[in-house]
């Protein structure tokens, strides 16, 4: 059976009052919360009792407990620290005024040219750290990125979809959310590496710069439509991975020798891109 760390075990969730509620999903609830005695606000994530139950789930938490006290850094959320109550887990993270999401919401065309580049190379600081101690963190997306209110300091959270990179050890390929996963995971590779993280990257550079998100697909099919309408055709090694998947059998992708690519066409035009792929008999 999993258990947390001694260290993590007893601590009191009194100590906290809490305000609002920020967040909720499958997981559970996540609170803003303000410390009684520092007057420190902070946002504190409470499971489910049910994930109680879920091996599965508590070896996920687990690991994403171990990942960020291993992972201290300047740009990735700051784990205060963990408790139960009653039986259910709690984290307590250092607290962010909101996400990139928030941003994008706010910003619909984009935000200042100062902004995407103090906001993609506090990322690149933050993956480079990862990456350095072998850990990929598999969903990077607008709403796992935090910053404040002033939008000059980030900070990658959610390190749930988060794995050490270990050899011999086969990675899983349904992480990452579509618009934001690379051709190898589309085509559901499992020898995949850092350079994943670093296409989330890019894509959340593309959608700051213009609030659209880079490549929009509607289905995994029509994602890799998209790329390669941009980008151009798939390397002969995902081609050959193409007829090798059943959900892929017949698939024929369009003419994309002339691909309109971000410099030779317009945002706009690339975001009226729609897959164009047909299915042979």
């Amino acid at each position: 059976m999993l258990r947390l760390p001694a260290q993590l075990r007893g601590q009191a969730m009194n100590k906290y009052e809490k305000l609002e509620v920020i967040g909720e999903g499958t997981f559970g609830e996540v609170f803003k919360c303000r410390h009684k005695e520092s007057n420190e606000l902070v946002a504190i994530k409470k499971f489910k009792e049910a994930s109680e139950e879920d091996e599965t789930a508590k070896k996920v938490t687990l690991r994403e407990v171990k990942l960020l006290r291993a992972l201290k850094h300047e740009h990735i959320v700051e784990l205060k620290e963990a408790f139960r109550r009653k039986g259910v887990l709690y984290l307590v993270f250092e607290h962010m005024d909101q996400s990139v999401m928030d941003v994008l919401e706010a910003k619909p065309n984009g935000v200042d040219k100062d902004i995407v580049q103090v906001l993609t190379f506090q990322l690149l600081r933050a993956l480079e750290h990862c990456h350095r101690h072998n850990v990929i963190h598999r969903d990077i997306k607008p709403e796992n990125l935090l910053v404040n209110s002033s939008v000059d300091s980030l900070r990658l959270c959610d390190f749930g979809c988060a794995r050490q990179i270990k050899a011999d050890v086969p990675l899983t390929d349904y992480v990452a959310t579509r618009w934001y996963r690379p051709p190898e995971l589309l085509l559901s590779t499992v020898d995949y590496g850092k350079p994943v993280d670093m296409w989330g990257l890019g894509c959340i550079m593309g959608e700051l710069t213009d609030g659209q998100p880079l490549f929009a697909g509607k289905s995994d099919i029509d994602q890799l439509c998209v790329i390669q309408k941009i980008l151009g055709p798939l390397t002969s090694q995902q081609m050959e991975r193409c007829l090798e998947l059943s959900d892929f059998k017949g698939i024929q992708f369009p003419d994309v020798s002339q691909p309109v690519t971000l410099q030779r066409g317009t945002r706009a035009e690339c975001q009226k891109i729609t897959c164009c792929c047909s299915r042979s008999s």
